[in-house]
């Protein structure tokens, strides 16, 4: 019955929550649309948004773990591995904006998808060569301009916790770009929202930021190096979370 009630406040509390943060969201993105190219101002009023969300729910707690940078390269593509629905929520947590490459049906869905939108998120078709090339020339323009992008190159969630390869696009990118990369660790989500089940799990969802890796001067051919030291990287600050009993 316990779990029956979480569930059923949760998703009152989302949809409540969600609905109210975008009509405010989208004033702001009217007012402030014309001078803000990078959506910055509706972008942080979205993740706001989201953060107040999870917040609604007594059974999670969110939170990243210091040290982390309050400014980061001026071009920066940011990479984290990916666990749960929810590690957008999760990562929302941190001290800066950055846009988020997501998969095109997350842009459907009623409030937090129209939300995403209009914070200039990029939507991906899965499969879609076209799609792809598009949602990359959004985010290199973003990175240019000084707008870090944040990819979850594992292309998938990783159900099991563990790291799974990842995909070459967000490394393409960096390099194309000559940006540095900066690799993140999330933990504690994969039982929030669990598979099949409407009702939430507990979590504590935690966030380890690591130093950012240059791509300046690589080529496409340094392609697969610097795709294994970022995956080491992430691999190393997963590690780290385990050994605080927080992955």
């Amino acid at each position: 019955m316990r779990g029956t009630l979480l569930g059923l406040w949760t998703w009152f509390a989302f949809g409540a929550v969600s609905s109210v943060g975008y009509c405010a969201c989208l004033l702001l993105f009217l007012l402030t649309a014309p001078f803000d190219p990078n959506r910055r101002v509706t972008g942080t009023a979205i993740r706001w948004v989201g953060i107040a969300m999870v917040k609604c729910v007594p059974a999670w707690r969110f939170e990243y773990l210091e040290p982390v940078p309050r400014t980061l390269p001026e071009r920066c593509v940011c990479v984290s591995n990916h666990c749960s629905n929810l590690d957008p929520f999760l990562l929302s947590h941190l001290p800066w904006e950055m846009k988020y490459l997501a998969k095109d049906v997350l842009f459907k869905i009623p409030a937090v998808g129209w939300g995403i939108k209009i914070a200039g998120d990029i939507p991906l078709v899965r499969g879609s060569t076209r799609s792809i090339k598009q949602a990359m020339q959004k985010a290199g323009l973003y990175v240019r301009r000084g707008m870090p992008v944040c990819i979850f190159a594992e292309g998938t969630r990783s159900l099991s916790g563990e790291l799974l390869p990842f995909k070459d696009g967000a490394f393409r990118l960096a390099i194309d770009q000559q940006a540095h990369v900066l690799p993140i660790a999330v933990g504690g989500t994969v039982h929030a929202l669990r598979k099949g089940d409407w009702r939430p799990g507990s979590a504590h969802g935690v966030i380890l930021v690591g130093q950012p890796i240059s791509a300046e001067g690589l080529r496409a051919s340094d392609l697969p190096e610097l795709k294994k030291r970022v995956w080491q990287a992430v691999f190393e600050l997963r590690e780290d979370l385990k050994r605080r009993g927080l992955a």
